[in-house]
């Protein structure tokens, strides 16, 4: 693919998605743009674009592709302010939002002038943000939610996928209304729990100081996506508010169903109740990303004695692997601790593991 790439907001996902197309399309021209002009020019020192965007107004008329990687609400005003310009005839816009009913609703202004629009959703992410966290395997093997509107040929959304190709991302196109309500039960609602079991152990901590302790093992792994960022998840909420009323009802009958099991003390329901689970849950993808970002945990056993953690990280920086996260657990003097190292991809994970194995005699596992 030959042409302009205009790239509106270079965080993680835009300036992942420039590397990406900058690598397999080496005859187009990437322009950055964000509101941040230190992020533009860390992405021009980085190599991620080509040159920085004075302004929307004069880069996005030139533009045969446009990439709006920026959170919804903005997205949708920087949609609006397409609007009013001459863009080609033929190009596209695309964003990378997590909500789509949303987006696509502000979206009917570049429809009404005969711009094709294309809402997309790379299900992929990290802990990190900004460009210099950006890579072009973010989204390997990842899903890619497009939704385009039915006034929208079927070889525009072919030539956006061959722009895109360079992600190794598996494309589904869904509705929009489809797209929020998958969103919905397999990312949106988690958080909702995640964030509702912080809560309940904050206010048990009141009472049990012993609670926050306890908490720091698996609690804290299962409540991980808890920590994500209050700003981006509040604004979620709302935009795909109708979708998670419904599923906070069906939350709210199913545990009034499993209170009824316990005050009756039905033994073979409750049974069923984690079985049917387990069943399901142990059915699930193991390969495959999802909408939550996974994490790749190695476990090793380490003695407790200074230097430890630097001695492992040094042995994976000398073989540039990357970790997303690192703490240790269970150490106590004169014990072997737990080491929980956490990874973007199952190959980091391996090399590790390899590289840990090769120099020292401790332990390792995948699970715990």
């Amino acid at each position: 693919m030959e042409g302009r790439v205009l790239i509106i907001g270079l965080g993680l996902i835009g300036g992942s998605l420039a590397m990406c197309i900058k690598a397999q399309h080496p005859g187009a021209e990437l322009i950055g743009f964000d509101a941040d002009g230190n992020q533009m020019d860390l992405a021009m020192m980085l190599g991620v674009i080509d040159r920085a965007a004075g302004s929307i107004e004069l880069e996005a008329p030139k533009a045969d592709l446009i990439i709006i990687a920026t959170p919804v609400l903005t997205s949708g005003s920087i949609i609006e302010s397409l609007a009013v310009l001459q863009l080609k005839k033929e190009v596209i816009v695309t964003d990378t939002g997590s909500t789509k009913g949303y987006i696509s609703k502000k979206a009917s202004c570049l429809r009404a002038k005969g711009i094709a629009f294309i809402g997309g959703h790379p299900m992929a992410g990290s802990h990190k943000s900004g460009v210099a966290s950006a890579k072009k395997i973010l989204f390997e093997n990842a899903f890619y939610l497009l939704t385009p509107d039915i006034t929208v040929r079927s070889e525009t959304v072919d030539r956006l996928k061959a722009w895109l190709s360079g992600t190794r991302a598996k494309f589904l196109d869904v509705s929009p209304e489809e797209h929020d309500y998958l969103t919905g039960v397999v990312s949106h609602f988690p958080h909702i729990i995640a964030a509702s079991l912080v809560h309940q152990a904050s206010r048990a901590d009141e009472e049990n100081s012993l609670v926050n302790r306890l908490a720091a093992g698996g609690f804290r792994d299962i409540t991980r996506i808890a920590s994500s960022n209050p700003r981006m998840w509040r604004d979620i909420l709302l935009q795909n508010r109708e979708v998670l009323i419904s599923l906070l009802t069906d939350w709210q009958d199913e545990m009034g169903r499993v209170k009824e099991l316990l005050v009756t003390n039905d033994k073979d329901s409750i049974y069923d109740f984690f079985d049917t689970a387990k069943k399901y849950r142990d059915g699930l993808p193991v390969s495959d990303k999802g909408a939550i970002p996974s994490f790749y945990d190695l476990f090793v056993d380490v003695p407790d004695y200074p230097g430890v953690i630097s001695e492992i990280t040094g042995y994976l920086a000398v073989e540039n692997i990357s970790i997303t996260n690192i703490r240790i657990i269970e150490t106590r003097e004169d014990i072997y601790g737990v080491l929980v190292i956490s990874f973007q991809t199952p190959e980091d994970r391996a090399r590790a593991k390899d590289c840990i194995g090769r120099n020292t005699d401790y332990d390792m596992s995948d699970a715990k």
